[in-house]
């Protein structure tokens, strides 16, 4: 069963528009490059993506002129998923390809061997078939490259800081050299690079979603909030409005008061904005929050003459 995470699809797209010898060539190196292992003994990297294994395959045949320069062999893990081992088990096709490249051991590209810049996002991409994947954006943004070495992190990052302003993150984790990007719109940016424009349209509309309902769950969560702060005021306004009432009468207060009283005790469930709105003439929403707290404060005095306090009321 082949993998079709989201990482997969980016790998198939970035393949699908290489359409030109050069850009594959490019491709071919970065991979090469960062694979798992690279020298005159062995040349190997594993994969669990079909379309990365043909590429590969008929590439190195192209270059080492031997179809079958590559061996392919698979392995099935736990989950039902296919791994793909590929290797050059024959010398001659190994050098062949290493000086096709001018490539040795030491996998450090000089200057001069470095593709034409305009070439660098076939280099990315190619990087990126050998060590990278992408985690689907539904769950979290996460690009991340497994390095071989040390020197190679360090390289492949300052590509990125020179030419892309992409800075990314280092982390050695179980002795592996890992090179991430958690930033959505420095992924965005990687996958158009690289080639994959229609998965980063899809990264960019998840974020859109996602950026969407955080703002809605915001605001649902403020307006949950003053409802219910505004039900708590509420509600001490009516015990005030009863202990005035029970002690010295609501008529003992002056006009203005008795009638903030009232509809504060007849309307539980209105706002300041609404309460002002319906006296007569209408005042506004700090008129009738100043109004209620002068019921406040005769609510107060008549608890510290009695000795009460709001919860034995």
């Amino acid at each position: 069963m082949e993998d079709v995470s989201f990482s997969y699809r980016v790998k198939k797209e970035i393949i699908d528009k290489i359409n030109s010898k050069p850009k594959a060539d490019v491709c071919i190196m970065g991979m090469l490059t960062y694979c798992n292992v690279l020298s005159d003994e062995e040349i190997s990297f594993l994969t669990e993506n079909r379309a990365v294994v043909d590429f590969f395959h008929l590439n190195i045949g192209r270059i080492s002129e031997n179809k079958e320069a590559v061996r392919v062999t698979e392995q099935k893990k736990r989950n039902g998923v296919v791994l793909y081992a590929l290797d050059i088990p024959e010398r001659d096709d190994r050098i062949a390809v290493l000086d096709h490249f001018r490539m040795d051991a030491s996998r450090r590209l000089e200057k001069e061997d470095l593709p034409k810049e305009k070439f660098y996002p076939q280099l990315v991409a190619g990087i990126f078939l050998a060590c990278g994947s992408v985690n689907n954006p539904e769950k979290k943004y996460h690009m991340e490259f497994v390095m071989p070495t040390l020197d190679l992190c360090n390289d492949f990052g300052m590509l990125l800081i020179d030419n892309y302003d992409i800075t990314p993150k280092h982390v050695e984790r179980k002795n592996a050299q890992i090179v991430y990007i958690k930033e959505s719109e420095n992924i965005i940016d990687m996958l158009t690079l690289m080639g994959a424009s229609m998965c980063s349209l899809e990264l960019m509309n998840v974020k859109m979603m996602k950026d969407m309902r955080n703002k809605i769950n915001r605001a649902v969560n403020c307006d949950n909030a003053n409802i219910e702060k505004s039900l708590k005021a509420a509600e001490k306004q009516i015990r005030d409005i009863e202990l005035i009432d029970e002690t010295i009468g609501l008529y003992s207060l002056p006009e203005n008061l008795q009638e903030i009283a009232e509809l504060r005790y007849n309307n539980p469930d209105f706002n300041l904005k609404d309460l002002g709105a319906a006296i007569d003439p209408p005042i506004s929403r700090s008129g009738a929050n100043h109004r209620l707290q002068k019921l406040a404060e005769i609510a107060d005095k008549i608890r510290e003459e009695k000795g009460l306090n709001i919860n034995e009321e």
